[in-house]
């Protein structure tokens, strides 16, 4: 019997959905309607700066009016931070992750005093300044209170594969995987108790997601995101990375660029057949 087809949305309540959102909403949603299947909603609000509640009342009814229905309550992430807080507690245990207590200034003069700036897909690529503390040092840091971070030691999450690491993409076959390229990535900031990367992959296993579909800027990161599914023994989902939703200008649709968002559509009086013409590009 054929594994049942599941989904989700997943945004993060920091502005209001746009056409870019619906696009991917409306994807994950026919996916799952097709197969006779479960579409699940996920609220990605674990950071405290950027993320408001009136957002996620926003997300909530910009969805219901274009007509889509979800299988279960929706998952709200700052509900669940002690679940996340013990799967970085698992990593630990394995001897995977280190406190960083550098600033985003000091890897700026690590960086400048190597002579060059290597960049991985998140972005400039720490140069291991904390990685090369020793325990002692650490510890006295900790006790002192001094604020930090966990990176993930990369080398030796790699040393424990068995063998390379790839994933199914919908309409390209098995993708080739390489982590490596984010370095020592951030698993736990300073200002939030766990990141993108580590919450999304454990909801997605948490929530039996087997398809996930989201859009093709984030394609980079399934590889990372398999390493933590391999290193935690969570489940391999198969993916969609739909191509991103571009404005008359050429550029993404985005909060960034102003993007008309769904409530600006709904109250110049458009139905919500007619974003979905446009959400799906034939409008």
């Amino acid at each position: 019997m054929a594994a049942t087809t599941v989904t989700r949305f997943a945004p993060s309540p920091t502005g209001r959905l746009h056409l870019g959102h619906a696009h991917s909403a409306l994807l994950g949603w026919q996916a799952a309607r097709e197969a006779g299947g479960r579409f699940l909603l996920r609220i990605e609000d674990i950071d405290p700066v950027r993320c408001r509640p009136e957002y996620t009342d926003a997300i909530l009814h910009d969805l219901a009016w274009l007509g889509l229905d979800w299988n279960a309550p929706p998952r709200i992430q700052s509900r669940h931070l002690p679940e996340y807080g013990a799967v970085l507690k698992r990593l630990s245990g394995m001897g995977l992750l280190y406190p960083c207590f550098c600033t985003r200034a000091d890897i700026a003069r690590e960086v400048a005093a190597i002579g060059h700036a290597p960049h991985g897909p998140d972005g400039l690529l720490y140069p291991g300044t904390c990685h090369r503390l020793s325990a002692e040092a650490r510890a006295a840091r900790i006790a002192a209170g001094e604020p930090y971070a966990l990176r993930l030691d990369m080398a030796a999450a790699l040393a424990r594969l068995a063998a390379p690491l790839s994933f199914e993409e919908q309409g390209r076959g098995r993708l080739r995987c390489d982590p490596a390229r984010f370095g020592d990535v951030v698993l736990a900031r300073k200002d939030t108790p766990a990141s993108y990367h580590l919450c999304v992959t454990h909801d997605d296993a948490l929530q039996g997601v087997t398809l996930v579909t989201r859009a093709e800027d984030l394609l980079p990161a399934t590889d990372l995101h398999r390493l933590l599914q391999v290193l935690l023994g969570w489940p391999e989902p198969r993916y969609r990375h739909h191509p991103l939703l571009l404005g008359a200008d050429g550029k993404r649709l985005s909060k960034r660029h102003n993007a008309p968002t769904l409530a600006a559509l709904r109250q110049d009086g458009h139905s919500p057949a007619a974003v979905w013409t446009m959400a799906m590009g034939h409008g």
